[in-house]
């Protein structure tokens, strides 16, 4: 509402080109709900229309119309700053007056995006075109948050994971993980082997930890969040006994482990075995593991399918990614 109490004088909508086959992910808002938004890769083009619709009988006289790509981090212990790391900016319209309902197209060509989207508790970094019209006393704007995906290989090493743990003539464990470095629809494989046990356990349990970091030297805030408990064992195990691992990571809310980024903040993540003995008391070991995002898999274009069947026949055929269509949860 303006000073005077009458509403804008127009609606400004922003269609986002090919939205009805790209696919869309959920995040969390800051109330709590979920909402779905569309996944777009670092270098691909985001391009669209902006609809400016005038109310009956209504005209707008303005100072100039753009639109921005911006890629920003927000802190949530510093809300007054946003910190910047990606800005772009497309001049729509230059200063003058609607009288009617308008469209302008826009392109942003393979546009850089450094990071993946992320929601946190203490900070959030988003990716989103923002529309200004600018008017003499409060400009309208109009706001539409994308999501990004960042896509990785599989990496070259990729080392298990052995450590033993043990309280002197007490305890005596080892455990082994199958790997060091996961993508979040991959399967932790593990044993545990009971090579000493003196003390009566009760139950044994894995827990998944992420660990959001935010803030530099003294004010480095940590922020634990246990995302998943697996028990993996309920009874006293006995020495040489050995107790197999299988968790699933594609039920659990994950994103790619984020180290340093743009020196704001990182997301790390971790395994934490817990053992409770019959007197409640508990002793863990954690293990840092590395999470990665997995790019879609590949299909194989038969030849028939190609335009030069000549070229086809040589290559052997064309692999493409699959067409990201629907939906994909975290």
């Amino acid at each position: 509402m303006s000073l005077f109490g009458f509403g804008s004088p127009a609606e400004i909508n922003i269609h986002l080109d090919g939205s009805e086959k790209r696919r869309q992910t959920e995040i969390k808002t800051d109330d709590g709900h979920k909402d779905k938004y569309l996944i777009y890769y670092d270098g691909e083009t985001v391009s669209g229309r902006v609809s400016i619709s005038l109310k009956p009988g209504k005209k707008l006289e303005h100072h100039g119309i753009k639109i921005e790509f911006i890629g920003q981090i927000e802190l949530y212990f510093d809300r007054g700053n946003h910190h910047e790391f990606t800005s772009l900016v497309k001049e729509l319209a230059r200063p003058g007056e609607l009288t009617s309902n308008t469209n302008y197209d826009f392109e942003f060509v393979q546009v850089e995006k450094p990071y993946e989207t992320y929601s946190g508790t203490n900070v959030r970094l988003r990716y989103f075109v923002k529309v200004t019209v600018a008017k003499r006393i409060t400009d309208l704007t109009k706001d539409m948050d994308i999501v990004v995906h960042t896509l990785s290989h599989y990496p070259e090493m990729n080392n298990s994971i052995k450590m033993e743990v043990g309280i002197e003539d007490c305890l005596h464990i080892e455990f082994e993980y199958n790997k060091s470095k996961y993508h979040l629809k991959d399967v932790i494989i593990g044993k545990i082997y009971f090579l000493l046990v003196r003390i009566k356990i009760k139950h044994m349990e894995l827990a998944i930890i992420k660990r959001e970091t935010t803030g530099a030297g003294p004010n480095t805030f940590n922020e634990n969040d246990t995302l998943a408990k697996y028990e993996i064992m309920d009874g006293a195990p006995v020495r040489g006994e050995s107790i197999p691992i299988r968790l699933f990571l594609s039920g659990y809310d994950l994103t790619p482990t984020m180290r340093d980024i743009n020196k704001k903040f990182s997301v790390r993540y971790y395994l934490n075995l817990v053992l409770v003995d019959e007197e409640e008391r508990r002793y863990f070991k954690q293990q840092e593991i590395v999470l990665w995002r997995k790019a879609e898999r590949l299909k194989r274009v038969p030849k028939s399918a190609t335009v030069d069947s000549s070229i086809s026949e040589a290559a052997g055929g064309v692999t493409e990614p699959v067409e990201p269509t629907g939906s994909e949860e975290g």
